[in-house]
């Protein structure tokens, strides 16, 4: 099975990480340690089947850019220019610092000094799925801290473009034992940054125009398959088009295609096509990882591992912690990011491989840095629910200077009374709203949407701007003096919170929720509502009361 091509790698990754992932939920572990552990157990390090590792690696730069793709869809230029004046300064910072920890590292092995570089700078990046899926489980994909972040991210991947680049040309002037040439190396950093920034006017001056273009076109075709094939082809083919003609990364072409997309009314319909197969591939890149781990280093070298694993939990997240707090930014910011950038993975992991082809590192050196990043990714999950806790710990104990305040506006409680509340404003919240407004009836919404909140009050329509499945949105939504609660929220989790919250508030309260399936129905029902809608049900008796003589 050592020649396993592109089926059996696709097949057995797939079998083994649901296996795996079976056992992690069932054992209570993160989910992530089942993906890896299948990588593990499908790699060369191990007896029995062994995967193609080139066919995994390519699969899973699928699924990095169907998942930047969807970040970008979620993300626009004006978010981006929002955090760039501390984003750019504070990752540039944060690579610095973790690179020079990575330099005393290599220092104290006696390694070469472009092999500590190289192992410093590969330390210095995070993992762009690792981080996003973090953030997207917690919802704060959306919020400041998100699209700091997300902004952090963008800043890394641009540098690494540039490291990608130089790199070769200072390999081989050291392996033909040259000096390199300034005026070679700025003549190189001026071709890279130049076709960047070629790459990102083309696509705000004709991406921004032509993109939500051809969506439009397609969608008004009528068939929902030529819509999935158009989103998927555009976040591909600009992905691979940036790569191949303007020495891009597939990740930041792929952000950018989406950012574009979003400029579209029918991006939401392009983020849910890409949504399945974005999740799957997301599982092979978890797989490829674990298929790099060999064992062996953690006995050959385990203080290596050891103090590489400091730098990227401990190092450069303190790093990034301090800068965050040097620009006055909330403690909450400050230690979201610095758990967020505790792990490294694909960046890291292509820069390492091309110092060991251009023979600046051994591989000795690479089997150390693969080993921390799969156990800094391990204790991810681990680092965020202790941050969760502390944050709900310190928001009970400091409830009137919690750093929640200080990011995001005060709430202002409502003052009508007798109102009808809506929980999401997509389509069904707003055809849900003019119902409302048409009866005469007071009407609050909760959203934390920014196309829909500038909608909300181009309409006039009062609303509170938050997840509606936190308390604070729902204590300032004036429950106990509402009529109605209507929840249309697409997420089963998050209605059933918020449902859970208002039933507590008020215990009387009417409230109405939408449901996708007969489990997410029964959820909800058992949550408290007073009745949950599905739609093929309830369309399906509507249907057969056609028949009903007038």
């Amino acid at each position: 099975m050592h020649d396993a091509a592109l089926i059996p790698t696709l097949v057995g990754g797939i079998v083994l990480a649901f296996l795996f992932a079976a056992i992690a939920h069932r054992l209570k572990l993160p989910i992530l340690a089942g993906y890896l552990f299948a990588g593990v157990v499908a790699g060369p390090f191990t007896p029995g089947f062994v995967a193609d590792g080139a066919i995994a690696h390519e699969l899973a730069e699928v699924g990095v850019v169907l998942l930047m793709f969807g970040v970008g869809l979620h993300f626009s230029l004006k978010d981006l220019l929002a955090v760039k004046a501390i984003a750019i300064p504070g990752a540039l910072g944060q690579m610095a610092a973790a690179t020079v920890m990575g330099l005393i590292l290599g220092w104290a092995l006696d390694w070469p000094f472009a092999q500590s570089f190289v192992f410093g700078l590969a330390l210095s990046v995070a993992s762009t799925v690792v981080l996003l899926r973090a953030l997207g489980e917690r919802h704060l994909m959306e919020t400041g801290r998100g699209r700091l972040a997300v902004g952090w991210l963008i800043v890394e991947d641009l540098a690494m473009v540039l490291a990608l680049v130089l790199l070769p040309a200072i390999g081989g002037a050291i392996s033909q034992g040259e000096s390199l040439s300034p005026l070679v190396l700025l003549k190189t950093v001026g071709l890279t940054l130049g076709k960047v920034a070629l790459f990102i006017v083309l696509m705000l001056v004709v991406g921004k125009r032509l993109i939500p273009w051809l969506l439009k076109t397609v969608a008004h075709s009528g068939s929902r398959e030529l819509f999935r094939l158009a989103v998927l082809a555009v976040a591909l083919g600009v992905a691979f088009g940036a790569a191949g003609l303007f020495g891009v990364s597939f990740e930041l072409g792929a952000f950018f295609a989406g950012m574009m997309m979003a400029e579209s009314k029918l991006s939401h319909d392009a983020a849910e096509e890409t949504l399945p197969l974005r999740d799957a591939f997301a599982v092979l890149f978890f797989v490829s990882i674990g298929m790099l781990f060999n064992y062996r280093v953690l006995f050959d070298q385990p203080l290596a591992v050891l103090a590489a694993l400091g730098i990227i939990v401990i190092g450069k997240s303190a790093a990034a912690f301090g800068v965050v707090l040097a620009f006055r930014k909330p403690l909450r910011t400050a230690l979201t990011l610095a758990v967020s950038l505790a792990q490294i993975g694909e960046f890291s992991f292509i820069l390492i491989g091309l110092g060991v082809s251009q023979n600046m590192v051994t591989r000795e050196a690479q089997d150390v840095l693969l080993a921390a990043a799969i156990i800094s990714i391990l204790l991810n999950p681990f680092l965020f629910k202790w941050l969760d806790r502390y944050l709900a710990a310190r928001e009970q104990a400091e409830p009137a200077t919690t750093d929640a305040i200080a990011e995001t506006p005060a709430l202002v409680p409502t003052l009508l009374q007798g109102h009808m509340i809506v929980a999401g404003y997509g389509s069904l919240g707003q055809l849900l709203g003019e119902r409302i407004r048409a009866r005469g009836e007071p009407l609050l919404v909760l959203e934390e949407g920014e196309d829909r909140l500038e909608l909300l009050h181009a309409s006039g329509i009062e609303v509170l701007a938050g997840n509606a499945s936190h308390d604070d949105v729902l204590e300032a939504a004036g429950l106990e003096r509402a009529k109605a609660l209507f929840v249309t929220l697409p997420d089963a989790f998050e209605s059933g919170e918020v449902i859970h919250v208002a039933r507590r508030l008020n215990p009387g309260l009417r409230i109405v929720a939408r449901a996708d399936s007969a489990e997410c129905l029964a959820h909800l029902q058992a949550q408290g509502a007073d009745a949950v809608l599905q739609m093929e049900p309830e369309l399906a008796r509507v249907m057969i009361e056609q028949l009903a003589p007038a």
